[in-house]
């Protein structure tokens, strides 16, 4: 497993929000795809859940880094970690809940979850 992941979270852009009110948005793509540990290419489904603070997810640039996987060497658990550090390093949203499901792999479905509000800081 590569541990020194190529994407740049500096693509990632940001919208001004409009209000200090809270309201949830939320994001999915069944587009996301990289390369698992034996080399062999991997998809998932990602749902991207936050209450956002000063700005919000310009789409565009999600898009194009999460784009940056596609070569990427690496674990379901490292993808969803280093996803979830990113957005919390560049939009530092009120909350924020990603949900990726794997493709099946042999037979096997995993679903991964990472939830702001339960982690500690």
């Amino acid at each position: 497993m590569s541990k020194n992941i190529k994407s740049d979270s500096k693509i990632l852009k940001g919208i001004k929000n409009p209000t200090n009110s809270k309201y949830e948005i939320i994001i999915t793509t069944q587009e996301f795809t990289f390369f698992g540990v034996k080399n062999q290419p991997d998809y998932g489904n990602i749902e991207i859940v936050y209450y956002p603070n000063k700005s919000v997810i310009e789409l565009k640039s999600l898009k194009l880094y999460l784009q940056q996987y596609r070569n990427e060497i690496i674990s379901y658990e490292r993808v969803i970690n280093k996803v979830y550090e990113d957005l919390m390093k560049i939009y530092k949203p009120k909350k924020l809940i990603i949900t990726i499901e794997f493709n099946s792999r042999g037979g096997i479905v995993s679903t991964l979850t990472i939830d702001s509000t339960l982690r500690k800081k």
